[in-house]
């Protein structure tokens, strides 16, 4: 732990915050230790209160305080950040926006919804069940709809229906001195001002706290089928990918795992499939566009050596493929108790991702700890997971090293340090090397919204 156990938080701030909230906020060690980790593989560091807010206007005075104290302030959704992005580095107040959890107003008939920032994803479609329609993100974690606005996240359904930067309609922000505004109108489009949503969409909560979004819906498929089927090589798996992206294939998702993130599903899930790469692939549509999209894609692969290829249309088959799918995170952690997961992920132009595979693969061969691949290859964006020993310096090494060439491996290709992790705190050091003098202007930008620094500092930006 980075930081004491006793709390800095100026007194006459935590006076004011009592004043605002109540027993909202609190010193207790127990709950800034909560509020001081994520998932992720950086260290945790304590921060000197935690806060609990149940409204805009409420998120509004909090930081508008915090902004008078010249205190740092971090918001916390669901916990599940894999680049350390809620870890407040710097101290100060961790703003809980998990209270925010109501479904403000569901519009059918224009496809969208209004949901406070604690809302998780789970929670909305639960919501919209009755209603035919459905929120597609779907990161893997029951992330809150704010922290995926806030990272722009993707996840399994990202080849289909795109990332939250495509399915954010509008926000509602806090700025650092605690003014509030609306990105946009609920126009289908609008060419009157500033893309402000794109702005606050994946700054992490650097520029703003999200409040409130506005999110896009969707009709629910007539028939949806998951598939699956098992290959001799990454390569070959991931050739087919690449033919069926390239022919337009309209499939929903299409999920890569080698040999040893099967090995970890088959322990963790009881699946009983075959220990080698294999493909999940998901189809949605009138039941003929299923299967005639299922039967080019079996061909494609068949061409590519495939074997095992198995489809269902039932239900209950496909969520536990998919739930497996989800549960990777713990079912790696499990090959290898004690150790530390080191995640890290890229994302590249669809032509490169065999040839960025391949290197990575190569790399991590001849490795002691275990390592594992797991990818949205559909957009081109794979996850490597590594399990090391958090007290082998060597390891650590190893691994550091690992996540260098590959990520400088894929800006090369004209890909991106991180697909749908975020910057956080592990991938700053990348920034300038994939934006150039772009960096610049995103400091420019920095300043002028928050000139004091308050809002998560030490995240996104290099120094």
């Amino acid at each position: 732990m980075n930081a004491p156990a006793a709390s800095n938080i100026k007194p006459a701030l935590l006076e004011a915050l009592q004043a605002l909230v109540g027993n909202r906020v609190t010193t207790s060690e127990s709950d800034r230790a909560q509020h001081g980790r994520d998932e992720s593989r950086h260290p945790a560091h304590l921060p000197d209160a935690v806060c609990r807010a149940l409204s805009t206007e409420e998120v509004s005075a909090i930081v508008r305080l915090c902004n008078a104290h010249d205190t740092p302030v971090v918001a916390y959704g669901a916990g599940s950040s894999l680049e350390g992005a809620l870890i407040p580095v710097k101290g100060g107040v961790s703003l809980d926006l998990t209270g925010m959890n109501q479904i403000l107003s569901v519009r059918a008939e224009d496809l969208d919804a209004t949901v406070q920032a604690g809302v998780t994803r789970k929670t909305l479609n639960a919501h919209l069940r009755d209603t035919g329609l459905f929120f597609p993100i779907d990161p893997g974690a029951d992330a809150t709809i704010g922290g995926m606005a806030a990272t722009r996240a993707s996840g399994t359904n990202a080849v289909r229906y795109g990332t939250m930067r495509e399915n954010v309609v509008s926000l509602t922000v806090v700025l650092a001195d605690g003014r509030v505004i609306r990105t946009r109108s609920r126009a289908k489009k609008s060419s009157a001002g500033y893309d402000l949503t794109g702005l606050f969409v994946g700054q992490e909560g650097t520029l703003g706290i999200i409040t409130e979004v506005t999110v896009r819906l969707y009709g629910i498929p007539e028939v949806m089928a998951a598939a699956i089927c098992a290959f001799p090589s990454v390569e070959a798996a991931v050739d087919t990918v690449i033919q069926t992206i390239q022919m337009g294939l309209p499939i929903s998702r299409v999920e890569l795992l080698d040999d040893n993130a099967i090995l970890a599903v088959n322990g963790y899930s009881k699946l009983g499939l075959p220990v080698t790469p294999t493909l999940f692939f998901e189809f949605a549509g009138s039941q003929s566009a299923v299967e005639e999209q299922a039967a080019i894609v079996e061909e494609l692969a068949k061409g590519e050596g495939a074997t095992n290829w198995k489809w269902s249309t039932d239900a209950d088959e496909r969520a536990k493929l998919w739930q497996a799918r989800h549960d990777i995170h713990w079912a790696i952690r499990a090959l290898r108790p004690g150790a530390k997961g080191f995640g890290t992920d890229v994302c590249v132009p669809i032509s490169a991702l065999a040839d960025v595979i391949r290197a990575v693969r190569q790399d991590t061969s001849q490795r002691t700890f275990g390592t594992t691949l797991v990818g949205h290859v559909g957009d081109g964006n794979f996850h490597l997971g590594m399990q090391i020993d958090p007290d082998d310096p060597d390891e650590w090494k190893q691994a550091n090293e690992i996540n260098d060439r590959m990520v400088r491996h894929a800006i090369s290709l004209g890909g991106t340090c991180t697909g749908e992790h975020g910057v956080g705190i592990g991938k700053m050091k990348f920034m300038r090397e994939e934006h150039g003098e772009a960096v610049d202007v995103m400091h420019m930008i920095k300043a002028a919204l928050d000139p004091k620094g308050i809002l998560n500092p030490g995240k996104v930006l290099p120094a």
